[in-house]
């Protein structure tokens, strides 16, 4: 199972679980932990999830936050936990206080539903007041996945994650800006627009009726777009249809193959489509079969290479392509050892992922 579908299963659980949950404590045990476990971090390894992680603040000793996500021993991530159904606010909040006297570089705030992401985009050392990214788990967008994906424990990078935390912060700041301005157009959005379309002076009845128009034609303007998007779908599903109908089925030339594809090697496939489908989409891995070896390749595409696999000999072997275009060869004594080198297989699908 990829991530994605990991995240999704947790979401229906949440909304089937949610009102029986009573506490702060139930939330955490229901919610936040399988959260974590999604991420990939052993909830139960005290070493890498910290409960009740202690935060000294100047003369105040043994103050304690949920929970830190630590990684060689140095906490990488503070959590402060809140029930479910209870708003976040980071108004007098510990994790705020915290962040600075912590060695992590991140916070999160969660009920369990709701998860805020806070970093020190504005001030080092200083968590900033706004999120960047805010991901609610029964409410998810491919956009939020791909971004909590970034903190999965295999995938965790600060450098990376801070790189488009900036972005993240902005963007979303002015989505949600544009989305108000468009419900409800301010004042200074009107004028901004009229004075582009009207010469004289913008008294407050002209702002009245500028209002107006500009809610209709933004309104006009939006219909207009998901109109000629759904002419094109239709145009090009009209001309698929007419194509397969006007050509008439090639007829195959049937030539005697001396490949034949074992059940040992398509269990070999399995395994691995299994192991890279955390970072690559199902339907984009294939394989195909060549007279010595098995190979497992991206988008149908031979260039696009994963590994190959030896299964015909007595002497089964895995191999990979380095960088320098040389194979590498790994015995293989069963097909289980080929989940010896899932880090390798995760490394060399990353490198398609896009």
């Amino acid at each position: 199972m990829d991530f994605k579908d990991t995240i999704k299963q947790l979401a229906d659980k949440f909304e089937r679980l949610k009102e029986n949950i009573q506490t702060e404590e139930a939330t955490k045990n229901a919610f936040v932990m399988p959260f974590l476990s999604a991420l990939g971090y052993d909830v139960f390894n005290p070493m890498e999830v910290i409960p009740e992680y202690t935060c000294d603040i100047g003369t105040k000793k043994g103050e304690k936050i949920d929970y830190a996500i630590a990684k060689d021993g140095v906490p990488i991530i503070l959590m402060e936990c809140k029930h479910w159904n209870q708003a976040l606010t980071l108004h007098d909040n510990q994790l705020l206080r915290y962040f600075h006297v912590s060695k992590a570089k991140f916070g999160i705030l969660t009920n369990g539903i709701s998860y805020k992401f806070y970093t020190d985009l504005e001030a080092p050392n200083k968590m900033d007041e706004k999120p960047f990214l805010e991901v609610n788990i029964l409410d998810l967008k491919d956009s939020h996945v791909d971004e909590l994906k970034k903190f999965h424990k295999s995938y965790f990078d600060v450098e990376t994650i801070i790189s488009s935390a900036s972005e993240l912060k902005y963007t979303g700041a002015l989505k949600s800006i544009i989305g108000n301005e468009f419900q409800n157009p301010s004042p200074e959005f009107v004028k901004l627009l009229s004075k582009q379309v009207y010469d004289g002076v913008i008294t407050a009845k002209i702002l009245e009726q500028f209002t107006g128009l500009v809610k209709k034609s933004i309104s006009f303007y939006v219909n207009d777009i998901i109109n000629d998007r759904l002419k094109s779908a239709l145009i090009a599903t009209k001309e698929n249809d007419t194509k397969f109908q006007e050509e008439p089925a090639a007829v195959p030339e049937i030539k005697e193959s001396k490949i034949v594809t074992t059940e040992e090697e398509l269990e070999g496939y399995v395994i691995v489509k299994s192991i890279i489908r955390q970072v690559i989409e199902a339907k984009r891995i294939f394989y195909r079969d060549n007279q010595n070896y098995f190979t497992v390749i991206i988008d149908d595409k031979n260039n696009r290479l994963i590994c190959r696999l030896y299964l015909h000999s007595t002497k089964k072997c895995i191999s990979f392509i380095d960088d320098e275009k040389k194979e590498q060869k790994h015995e293989l004594k069963t097909l289980d050892d080929i989940f010896n080198y899932s880090a390798l297989l995760l490394k060399t699908a990353e490198k398609f992922k896009i």
